[in-house]
């Protein structure tokens, strides 16, 4: 499948800035079922931009811009054709090994109840492939239809008491979930079709021997198909932000997200 994806983000300040320090993970990897074939990061302003490599091997463009700032404009656009893969990755670039996926980040921390729940939804379970499904599809069940919202900063713990978290959250109760069986995971940024988006998309990767790491999307109860588009993993949500940085100036910040992710016709 053949995906067009324009991610806008605009920031405005109250105050204006004398400089800016920005990470931006907003452009994808290729890997053996994705494949980039056309991106690029426009910025309104004059920046410096500098492209790189993160220790997760996610690829990051560093954006360093002088002040005065009074708003800011970072547009990505692209072209990325995908491939069915039942979620499995494959050719991914991993330079770290998968048992540092089994560290506990204040944004993954797991309640009683919340551990209590994955065990009941393993239950019965045939092997470490069965048992994530069943905590995939049972996350997607008792929190249907929720919504890809900007990050709460609410940890697995406190997202799994409210009534409707987000996709982003969701991750995270999943990762916590796998992480309580020694199953290593890890959070994905990245791009859906066919949601109604004010965000990027988050779902999680756990490690499953004998196929590496495999895609979990509990908002949705499956594992990501050709509909998908990775960018950026981490332990958690703040360690894939899309955009993570700093700014030397007073006052506070708003932002505003506009993002489109469409199918086009052609398809190989």
């Amino acid at each position: 499948m053949r995906l067009a994806i324009e991610h806008h983000t605009q920031y405005r300040f109250s105050e204006p800035q004398s400089r800016l320090v920005q990470m931006l993970r907003l452009t994808p990897s290729d890997t053996i079922d994705q494949t980039v074939l056309t991106w690029r990061v426009d910025v309104d302003c004059d920046v410096r931009l500098r492209d790189a490599i993160d220790g997760f091997g996610n690829k990051v463009t560093m954006l360093y811009a002088e002040g005065p700032l009074e708003s800011i404009d970072i547009t990505v656009a692209g072209q990325v054709l995908t491939t069915e893969s039942n979620g499995v990755v494959r050719g991914s670039h991993e330079p770290l090994p998968e048992g540092l996926f089994l560290r506990e980040t204040a944004r993954t921390a797991a309640s009683e109840a919340l551990t209590a729940f994955a065990g009941e939804a393993r239950g019965g379970c045939s092997g470490p492939l069965d048992c994530l499904h069943r905590w995939n599809r049972a996350l997607a069940k008792r929190f249907p239809g929720v919504p890809d919202l900007p990050d709460s900063g609410l940890s697995a713990a406190q997202a799994f008491a409210k009534p409707r978290p987000s996709s982003r959250d969701l991750a995270h109760i999943f990762i916590a979930g796998a992480r309580a069986i020694d199953v290593p995971a890890r959070y994905v940024s990245g791009y859906r079709r066919g949601a109604d988006a004010c965000a990027p998309h988050g779902w999680a990767e756990a490690w499953v021997p004998d196929l590496g790491w495999v895609g979990f999307d509990p908002s949705a109860g499956i594992s990501p198909d050709e509909c998908y588009v990775r960018v950026a993993v981490g332990l958690d949500a703040p360690g894939a932000a899309s955009i993570a940085g700093s700014r030397l100036g007073q006052g506070g910040e708003e932002m505003d997200v506009e993002l489109q992710v469409g199918r086009l016709g052609g398809d190989a």
